[in-house]
Formats: C-alpha cells, sequence, structure tokens
C-alpha cells in the first residue's frame, strides 16, 4: 500500500517576492526627482507691476526681489545694495550660464531698480529682465 505524503510546500510556493518591485519603485522614485524642475523663488512675495508685452522666461536662474520699502532680496535673505554684486558673482560662479530677473515691486522706487541693475551687469551678467505679470 502506498501512501501519500503531503509536504507542506504549498507555504513556500505562495509567498511572493517582493524585492523586484521594490527596486522598480526605487528607481522610478529616482527617475521623478532626477526630472523634476524646482521653482526658484526670491523669498518675499512681490506685487509686480503688469505689462501687455510680458514674455515667459524660459531660464531664471538667480532671482532678485525688491520690495515696496527698497529691501533687495536674493536667495531668501534680505541684502544690502552694497552686498549685490558679491552675492551675484557668487551665485554666477555656480551657475556660469545663469541668467538675472529682477522682481521689483510695482510700488518700489526705480531708483532701486536702476542701482540693483547696475550691480548685476558690474557682476558681468549681461541677460537680465525684469518680472511683470502679462494682462
Amino acid at each position: 500500500m502506498r501512501r501519500h505524503r503531503t509536504h507542506n510546500n504549498s507555504n513556500a510556493e505562495s509567498e511572493v517576492n517582493l524585492t523586484p518591485m521594490l527596486d522598480v519603485v526605487f528607481i522610478m522614485l529616482i527617475f521623478f526627482v532626477v526630472t523634476s524642475s524646482f521653482v526658484k523663488e526670491s523669498g518675499v512675495e512681490i506685487n509686480r507691476p503688469n505689462a501687455n508685452t510680458a514674455q515667459q522666461q524660459e531660464s531664471a536662474n538667480i532671482l532678485v526681489a525688491i520690495r515696496p520699502n527698497g529691501e533687495i532680496w536674493i536667495d531668501n535673505r534680505a541684502v544690502d545694495i552694497r552686498a549685490v554684486r558679491a552675492n551675484i558673482e557668487r551665485l554666477r560662479a555656480e551657475l556660469p550660464e545663469s541668467a538675472v530677473v529682477i522682481q521689483g515691486d510695482k510700488n518700489a522706487q526705480i531708483g532701486s531698480l536702476v542701482r540693483v541693475m547696475d550691480q548685476v551687469r558690474l557682476a558681468g551678467i549681461t541677460h537680465v529682465a525684469i518680472a511683470a505679470e502679462a494682462q
């Protein structure tokens, strides 16, 4: 008489190996982090003036904000006008092909805008844009 042995291999065969799935999820995570674009901000809320001819700036690596009271902000911190050139030169050394966008509040003094633009050009950047809201 032949006896059938029941093996307890059914538990071992029914387990799912999660390692390949975790590898795929990890690779997708790396892909999304590498391909995502991060929005740079100047660090303050600016009420930009309106302009009929405003155009979308594709690459703006250095943002300079001018508040209504004349404060200048670069990289989430307030900067004195005498330090604008040094900060722009430092940021330009990190990103050699960078462009500068000056975000002046519509209630800011035009003199502040001109002084900032002058410091940016003295830092060696010729591609300077002024931010405005499209109408």
